[in-house]
C-alpha cells in the first residue's frame, strides 16, 4: 500500500516536469539560457539586441512544437555550452555539480575529525606534569624562603 502511495506521489511530481519538457514557455527558458553577449546575464535579465534575437528564436521554436531539450540543443549547437545558465550534468561538466558537494562534505568531515580529536584529548585527566628532574636543594630552599617572606 505504501509503495502505491509513493508511486502515485512520484507521478504527480513528474507530470509538471514532463509537461514543461513537452510545452516549454519563453519565461521558463529565459531563466535557463544566458545572453550570448552580456557577461553573466540570463535572457530574462538582459535588454540587449542579441538577447531579444535569441528570445524571438525561442518563441519560433516553441510555436513549431519543439521540446525544451530540443531548443537547448539547437542553442548549444549555435553558441556552445556557455549559452546554458547551468552546466550540463554529464561528462566533464558534471564536476561543476559534484565538486562543490565533495568539498563541503570533505571539509565537514575534516572539521568533525579535528573537533573529535580536540575534545578527546581534553577528556583524559591525569596527574599534573612533574618536572623531569627535581630542583636543586639550594634553589628549593631559596624559593621556600622567598615564599615565607611574601606570606609573612
Amino acid at each position: 500500500m505504501k509503495l502505491l502511495a509513493v508511486l502515485a506521489a512520484a507521478l504527480l511530481l513528474a507530470a509538471p516536469a514532463a509537461a514543461s519538457e513537452q510545452h516549454p514557455t519563453l519565461l521558463e527558458l529565459e531563466n535557463q539560457i544566458m545572453c550570448p553577449v552580456c557577461a553573466g546575464e540570463t535572457l530574462a535579465q538582459s535588454d540587449s539586441p542579441a538577447a531579444a534575437q535569441v528570445k524571438r528564436y525561442i518563441q519560433r521554436r516553441i510555436a513549431a512544437g519543439d521540446t525544451r531539450s530540443q531548443i537547448k540543443r539547437e542553442l548549444v549547437a549555435q553558441y556552445g555550452t556557455r549559452i546554458l545558465a547551468a552546466p550540463p550534468r554529464h561528462g566533464f561538466d558534471l564536476l561543476a555539480w559534484v565538486l562543490p558537494l565533495v568539498l563541503i562534505l570533505g571539509g565537514a568531515a575534516g572539521m568533525g575529525l579535528l573537533a573529535w580529536r580536540w575534545t578527546r584529548g581534553r577528556d583524559e585527566p591525569g596527574p599534573p606534569e612533574s618536572p623531569e628532574r627535581p630542583l636543586d636543594p639550594e634553589l628549593e630552599a631559596r624559593v621556600d624562603e622567598e615564599l615565607w617572606r611574601l606570606d609573612g
